[in-house]
């Protein structure tokens, strides 16, 4: 259990991205990048499957305060040593708490028990407040090392 900036207990669980509560976060997730990158329903950008966040190589957390879900993120193996963050989502109401710190955190610690040395992410150009957590919280820009047409920010922290 990890606590916020707001002294919110946060219990992170693993989960899967396709069945439920983590399959209705993810389509408030994609709900939401529908209407910041339009045109996305007909062209996707990263595609990531339940199958790729689960163990031995990746895992995918529901973040619950008080049995209710409110957030949601995932991890995939990328390649040797390296995992890539996917799909971090706070519902709005729990926003600005400190929710997605301790999200990435739990998904950091993940990382480091699968025997990952380094974790990378990438954003759109819409989602100001993830490329300022990961600025914050370690995280340095590096070249685009995937083909996701959304993404303007890729970047990589050593764990």
């Amino acid at each position: 259990m990890m606590r916020d900036d707001s002294g919110m207990a946060v219990q992170f669980r693993p989960s899967r991205s396709d069945e439920s509560p983590g399959r209705e976060l993810m389509r408030e997730l994609n709900d939401l990048f529908n209407t910041q990158y339009p045109g996305r329903v007909v062209r996707a950008g990263s595609m990531t499957t339940p199958e790729e966040m689960v163990p031995p190589e990746g895992i995918f957390l529901v973040g619950y305060e008080d049995e209710r879900p409110i957030a949601i993120g995932g991890l995939r193996r990328l390649q040797e040593g390296i995992c890539e963050i996917k799909r971090m989502y706070v519902v709005p109401d729990a926003r600005s708490r400190g929710v997605g710190r301790a999200l990435l955190t739990a998904l950091e610690e993940t990382a480091r028990q699968l025997g990952y040395e380094r974790a990378r992410v990438d954003a759109g150009l819409h989602q100001k407040r993830s490329r300022a957590l990961f600025e914050k919280t370690g995280y340095f820009q590096i070249p685009k090392y995937n083909n996701n047409h959304i993404a303007v920010y890729f970047a990589e922290k050593c764990l």
